[in-house]
């Protein structure tokens, strides 16, 4: 278990230090922001929808490696979506963080399992996903 773990971690640490998407999109057609007053983190989502699919998403902020790896996270698991399918992702990457259940096969959301045992992180975690719904509605 403890090779998982160390890799779980390394995907943490990967995408906080050489973040996917960390841009301002010029011809975003949807944008919203997210803020955790409680911790600073603070992260807006930009879109750029083709009819109900995302075409792009990038993001922009600043916060703890748990908020920055989970938006780079997110823009990767994103893009090409639809809304629908956008929102049950999320659904399952919340689960993951609440719960500290994964599924049984390798998925990058499950690095994030074990933000459950912290329930502050939860909205660290959960931030850039809130604010690309948001940007959906």
């Amino acid at each position: 278990m403890s090779e998982l773990n160390d890799l779980y971690q390394s995907v943490i640490l990967d995408h906080n230090k050489r973040p996917r998407n960390r841009r301002k999109l010029p011809d975003a057609t949807r944008v919203a922001t997210g803020d955790n007053p409680t911790c600073g983190d603070h992260c807006t989502v930009y879109l750029r929808l083709e009819g109900d699919r995302i075409a792009e998403i990038t993001f922009e902020g600043a916060g703890c490696a748990i908020s920055q790896a989970s938006a780079s996270l997110m823009t990767t698991l994103l893009k090409e979506k639809t809304a629908a399918e956008a929102a049950a992702t999320f659904e399952e990457f919340a689960a993951i963080v609440k719960t500290g259940r994964a599924p049984g096969e390798f998925c990058e959301m499950a690095a994030f399992a074990g933000v459950h045992a912290f329930p502050a992180r939860i909205k660290c975690a959960t931030l850039a996903w809130h604010a690309a719904l948001d940007a959906l509605k």
